[in-house]
């Protein structure tokens, strides 16, 4: 466990009402039965997932083991999730991507993605992955200053192209 004891001790004014009291936080893997919080924080993020679908992902990314899938929790709820993945590239060799992250609004800015972050990090360290990446939407301007404050460099902009394919073919 992990507290946020002292996270707000400077700005008292700041501390979320959920927050009122020191509030232990566990960075723990995943589990099936994490789905519903994870699914309720994708939507959060802007990718509502029915539960059930989400459960069905979960199970198969969980079962790979070049990827990991970590959750926040705090008072018993899922607070944030965070999924990497150990890629491989032809021309650039293997490293760890940073697939998804998201922190509950109400507990956003408290350290809880700071410690994800640093929970796969850690993860990928022990898989001697000596990079870490992660793309950022240019829409997501409040995300840009978190990974920066982290270490991250900005390496470059680029477009992003999808193609749904017709699987009826």
């Amino acid at each position: 466990m992990v507290e946020l004891e002292g996270t707000y001790a400077h700005r008292p004014d700041r501390i979320p009402r959920a927050m009122s009291s020191v509030l232990p936080l566990a960075i723990r893997p995943a589990t099936p039965t994490d789905a519903a919080g994870i699914a309720s924080l994708s939507g959060e993020l802007g990718y509502p997932v029915a539960v059930e679908t989400l459960a069905d992902r979960l199970d198969r990314v969980l079962a790979r083991v070049g990827d990991v899938v970590l959750v926040a929790e705090a008072g018993g709820d899922v607070v944030g999730w965070i999924h990497g993945s150990e890629q491989e590239f032809l021309e650039s060799g293997s490293r760890c991507e940073l697939l998804g992250l998201v922190v509950d609004a109400r507990q956003r800015g408290q350290g809880v993605g700071r410690r994800l972050v640093a929970a796969v990090e850690a993860w990928a360290a022990r898989r001697g992955l000596e990079l870490v990446s992660v793309r950022s939407n240019v829409a997501r301007a409040e995300s840009h200053p978190f990974y920066e404050r982290l270490g991250y460099a900005r390496v470059k902009t680029q477009h992003a192209y999808r193609k749904r394919l017709d699987l009826r073919q």
